[in-house]
């Protein structure tokens, strides 16, 4: 059986009910799931999971929560090299920059990226929230 954790920051909702649909889609599939908040992962929790999906919201210009989510994906990032990862997130505005570049950050650091990056625009309509399950099913 495989551990996967869904790694998230909401203020809305939306980015949970997605975190909550990945993490669906990964137990439909057998795998044992962790739902995290972002202050709840850490560096050292890397290695205790086969696979990781990070859910953040697009915030301000485009780009992942400063506060918390950010400061936490900056100090994962190094960890991620050969790593199962998967990542989505909601916005309200913009073409989906934050999501390319959350992208192009995630190949820098080696992980082997399942997607390209789940978004919904708002709240996540049923397709958005099919896509999220997919995610789970891949990465577990």
């Amino acid at each position: 059986m495989s551990k996967v954790a869904v790694v998230f920051w909401s203020a809305t909702g939306n980015t949970e009910a997605m975190a909550n649909a990945v993490a669906e889609g990964a137990k439909a599939k057998g795998a044992e799931v962790s739902v995290l908040g972002a202050g709840e992962f850490s560096a050292d929790k890397v290695s205790e999971f086969d696979a990781i999906a990070f859910g953040c919201p697009a915030m301000g210009a485009e780009v992942l929560e400063e506060t918390e989510f950010d400061p936490m994906f900056t100090a994962v990032e190094t960890s991620l090299g050969g790593k199962k990862i998967g990542i989505f997130g909601s916005y309200g505005w913009g073409d989906g920059q934050w999501m390319r570049d959350w992208k192009d950050r995630c190949d820098a650091a080696g992980a082997a990226l399942v997607n390209d990056g789940v978004m919904a625009n708002n709240a996540p309509d049923d397709a958005a929230l099919e896509e999220c399950k997919s995610l789970g099913e891949a990465l577990a």
